[in-house]
């Protein structure tokens, strides 16, 4: 199949842990893949303003392939593997996902409901937002808790703090294309779901908590909440907890997909020392990371690097 690209800024970060300390932006064509098969991927013509493609959430057993006549010395580099989470949502009422789930899983979860509801008093307030004007009430609320979490401090990946993306987000809400979410502790919200939908497929866009509120679970309780919802509009195929690894996708996942982020870049010289210099940062990283855990001071240090990012 053809893809549909978008001309796009991607910055190549050096992060160490949580921290970025500089970045190489290359303009390049953006494809983002889907949960749905693929057999094969064939690259449009790569534009004049273009350093290359990025094709994100590639299965890994598909290779692109180039358009007719295009340039084959492309230079292909594998950004990141991972798996990419999903709940095969088709068929099933939330009683029989819950079914998926060891008995001592659902008990946890269930405890953690059950303990979130005495802290509040007894009583449970949370909310979906689904048309324009309550998406304008949920991001200020939102907000308010996403420029708390570390993800926005460190990852620059909280809820967008920006104008464009709410108007967006308000589009596909006047398309029924959005579910967002809010738990609260009373009057306080403290923590958010926002979930974009095309085809079927909810995407697992942004989840925050106060931080204040991590003993009590909150992001776990709010996804299980919301769950319950979406399967009773009975309506989904997928749930996708899109790309990245973590306890809480594995936790909600009915099953994966490996998965790839992969860059190809034109052979220039620049772009040669990009990849090699990238590639070799990454590796100093990752063997930095297996000395400070035979060492037992990764944990450590991942918590001093979270804390000072204030």
């Amino acid at each position: 199949m053809s893809l549909l690209t978008t001309l796009k800024i991607h910055d190549f970060k050096y992060r160490v842990s949580y921290r970025t300390l500089f970045s190489w932006p290359r303009q390049l064509q953006v494809y983002s893949g889907t949960l749905d098969p693929i057999a094969e991927i064939a690259l449009p013509p790569m534009l004049a303003e273009s350093q290359g493609f990025l094709l994100r959430a590639i299965p890994v057993q598909v290779e692109p392939r180039l358009a007719a006549g295009q340039d084959s010395g492309l230079l292909r580099y594998v950004l990141q593997e991972f798996p990419r989470y999903y709940i095969d949502m088709a068929g099933m009422d939330f009683d029989g996902y819950k079914a998926q789930f060891s008995g001592k899983t659902r008990s946890t979860i269930q405890r953690k409901v059950k303990k979130f509801v005495e802290h509040c008093g007894g009583s449970l307030r949370w909310q979906t937002y689904r048309s324009p004007e309550e998406i304008r009430a949920f991001w200020s609320l939102a907000r308010a808790i996403s420029s708390k979490t570390y993800q926005e401090r460190l990852l620059q990946a909280g809820l967008p703090d920006d104008a464009q993306y709410q108007r967006q987000a308000e589009a596909w809400a006047a398309n029924d294309g959005l579910r967002a979410y809010l738990l609260f502790d009373g009057d306080r919200p403290v923590s958010y779901l926002f979930c974009p939908i095309r085809d079927g497929v909810i995407d697992y866009a942004f989840l925050g908590y106060d931080p204040e509120y991590q003993r009590h679970s909150v992001g776990t309780v709010l996804q299980w909440l919301a769950l319950e919802s979406l399967f009773a509009e009975r309506r989904y195929r997928f749930f996708d907890f899109t790309e990245g690894e973590s306890d809480h996708k594995r936790l909600f996942a009915t099953g994966h997909l490996d998965c790839a982020h992969i860059a190809m870049l034109r052979p220039t010289w620049a772009n040669r020392f990009l990849v090699r210099s990238h590639q070799g940062f990454n590796r100093a990283v990752e063997a930095l990371g297996r000395w400070l855990e035979r060492k037992q001071l990764k944990s450590r240090i991942q918590r001093l690097l979270r804390g000072g990012a204030a």
